[in-house]
């Protein structure tokens, strides 16, 4: 058997971050290949993983990304046990390396699995980089909630995360050529990011609300006013669901910087400064816990 020097056990350690006596462990098992003993403490994350597949990742952080050309932007939410975890910096740069590969990815993955098979800028499968972190920590890492926009035509993309790390918010507005790159464009897509973040939007427009939700939400609202004039019960019934969708709906909500004009009056206002119409394409919100 190989000896198994300080130098050794210390090489593997600051390779992968592990403890002095399970680096010591591995390389004995190893018989002092290090290659093969970080394929061993990397099967350890793995058996962790399934020792604990039945506790809870309430803890973590939102992490997101424009592209270097603006033309693709990401937002993942990367899951722990603990805040402890969630903060510290291996799981940071894990983050940050499971951002990357998903806004690099040549198709939009269809699922945190197809996520783990993407490759990141070390040269690791993003699965590997999990399990690595899973391995130091001995918790159950995910990757949550996540998406990709791409742009399809001119516009542009942002990302806003939140300063706790915990909450977050993608967006995508599309606008005329000639006044994407705008100072207020781009002051106005911060701005709305944010909102989205503040106020919890579910869509955009009434057309995009659920169709099964809008209908239930009318039915109590008609329930709350029987027994008054039938003659007027349409209208309060309006009146209702008017107030519903305004607090939902993002482009009806009162703009949480200046609640005296809706968020899409504010995209008119900026868009007539800018010379362009904006019109808010999509976004996603995402919150751990």
């Amino acid at each position: 058997m190989a000896e198994i020097t300080a130098a050794l056990v210390k090489e593997l350690r600051e390779e992968t971050g592990q403890a002095m006596m399970d680096c010591k462990k591995a390389l004995q098992e190893a018989d002092g290949e290090i290659e093969k003993a970080v394929e061993i403490l990397r099967k350890k994350g793995m058996a962790v993983m399934e020792k604990r597949g039945g506790r809870e990742t309430k803890e973590g952080r939102v992490v997101g990304k424009v592209g270097a050309d603006g033309k693709a932007a990401a937002m993942a939410m990367v899951c722990s046990e603990t805040d402890f975890t969630s903060k510290s910096e291996d799981f940071h740069q894990a983050a940050t390396l499971i951002l990357e590969a998903l806004v690099q990815a040549a198709a939009v993955p269809d699922s945190a699995d197809a996520i783990s098979e993407l490759t990141t800028s070390d040269g690791r499968k993003v699965a590997e980089v999990v399990n690595d972190i899973i391995s130091k920590t001995g918790e159950k890492i995910t990757i949550g909630d996540f998406a990709r926009f791409d742009l399809d035509g001119t516009g542009i993309l942002y990302c806003y995360i939140h300063f706790n790390g915990k909450v977050g918010t993608l967006l995508q507005i599309d606008a005329e050529e000639d006044v994407a790159g705008k100072d207020e464009v781009q002051t106005l897509a911060s701005d709305v990011a944010m909102h989205v973040t503040a106020s919890l939007p579910r869509a955009v427009t009434r057309d995009e609300m659920d169709p099964d939700e809008v209908a239930k939400e009318k039915e109590i609202a008609a329930e709350q006013v029987q027994g008054k004039p039938e003659h007027i019960v349409e209208k309060i019934v309006m009146g209702k669901m008017n107030k519903w969708f305004q607090q939902h709906v993002l482009l009806e909500q009162p703009f949480v910087k200046d609640d005296k004009k809706t968020v899409e009056q504010l995209l008119d206002e900026v868009g007539k400064q800018a010379g362009g119409k904006l019109t808010v394409k999509r976004f996603r919100r995402m919150q751990v816990g």
